[in-house]
């Protein structure tokens, strides 16, 4: 006896970019996809996990370059569902940490589509953590505001103004267009000397790291030649850095 065609949803985090670093649970869905639309920053290596037959739809965004836009996708999703699909949203990091899960979610059970949630590592608090950054750490930081720079109508975020003002760690992501204004911030509030950190392709074997204040990181950033996808973290956090080795298993990278 056949089995019955799913009709579902299964939004996974995929993690920050090693593809080691997806969750069972996210292998396992993966391995009963019949359709997996898929974004930017997720390693493809992932998607080896699908069975035979299964169609893979690239539908990454990246800074002025959107493949399909949201509401598109959005459709596809639904689409393929109503075909007796199971759908697998994979997504980079977390879903729900600037991925517009929720939205997705949302959409599909607005059309009565069953749906699963299946968490990922999020390169916010994994890849400083790779690289000797606790994002939190007794007498140094008590809290973390994870941002996004830039509002909706492309301004710097303004709770940038706020977090900068306490003792928290701050971790931006999608933020390199916006590193001058950030670092002009700092400097005209008296804070040059703030600890900062920029990883570039987190947790993968192209990852390029560059540390220093706020006074000389534009510096080290043209030295090294950073770019985006980069995570960018800032405070007295980043100087535990050099206190410890964490042990990176780079020869899988």
């Amino acid at each position: 006896m056949s089995a019955v065609p799913i009709c579902k949803l299964t939004l996974i985090g995929a993690g920050p970019g090693d593809p080691e670093l997806i969750t069972v649970k996210g292998v396992q869905a993966l391995k009963k996809a019949d359709v997996v639309l898929y974004d930017a920053l997720v390693n493809v290596d992932l998607l080896n996990w699908t069975k035979k037959g299964v169609e893979k739809i690239f539908v990454g965004k990246r800074k002025d370059h959107h493949e399909f836009s949201q509401a598109e996708i959005n459709e596809m999703i639904v689409s393929f569902a109503q075909q007796h699909k199971h759908v697998v949203r994979l997504k980079g990091g977390d879903p729900f940490v600037f991925g517009r899960g929720f939205e997705e979610l949302e959409y599909a059970q607005l059309h009565e589509i069953p749906t699963e949630y299946i968490p990922g590592i999020t390169s916010a608090i994994g890849v400083p953590g790779l690289n000797g950054i606790p994002v939190t750490h007794r007498g140094t930081s008590e809290s973390f505001w994870v941002l996004t720079a830039t509002r909706s109508d492309g301004a710097l975020t303004e709770d940038i103004h706020i977090a900068m003002k306490t003792n928290a760690t701050l971790v931006l992501l999608m933020g390199m267009h916006k590193l001058a204004e950030i670092v002009k911030l700092y400097r005209q509030n008296d804070k040059g000397d703030t600890p900062i950190a920029i990883i570039q392709n987190g947790s993968t074997q192209h990852e390029k790291v560059g540390t220093g204040t706020m006074a000389t990181i534009e510096e080290v950033v043209r030295i090294k030649n950073l770019s985006a996808p980069a995570i960018i973290i800032i405070g007295n956090v980043v100087s535990l850095r050099r206190t410890i080795e964490v042990a990176a298993n780079h020869e899988t990278r």
